[in-house]
C-alpha cells in the first residue's frame, strides 16, 4: 500500500510540472508570435519626409512625384501648383 501511495505521489508530480513546462512553452510560443507579428508591422521601409509638410512617412505610404515625395496627393497637388514656372517677361 505504501508503494501504491508514492508512485501516486510521484504520478502527480510528474503530471503537474509536465502541465506547468506545456502552459510555460505556449506563453512563449504566443510571445514569439507577437514579436513576429510587431516585425512585420514595423517594416514599413525607410522613412520619406514630405516635401509640402515635413512629416516623415514610411517610403511604401508615400507618394512620389518629380524626384520629391509627399505624404498625400493634396500636399502633392499644392507643391506642384506652387513650383509652376512662370512666364518669363518679354
Amino acid at each position: 500500500m505504501n508503494l501504491l501511495l508514492i508512485r501516486l505521489i510521484i504520478f502527480a508530480v510528474l503530471f503537474f510540472a509536465g502541465l506547468k513546462l506545456y502552459r510555460m512553452y505556449r506563453e512563449w510560443k504566443l510571445n514569439q508570435e507577437e514579436l513576429l507579428e510587431d516585425d512585420k508591422r514595423q517594416e514599413g521601409g525607410q522613412m520619406v519626409r514630405c516635401r509640402w509638410c515635413q512629416v516623415h512617412v514610411p517610403e511604401n505610404e508615400a507618394l512620389r512625384d518629380r524626384g520629391e515625395w509627399f505624404c498625400s496627393s493634396a500636399h502633392r497637388d499644392r507643391y506642384l501648383q506652387e513650383q509652376k514656372p512662370e512666364k518669363p517677361e518679354e
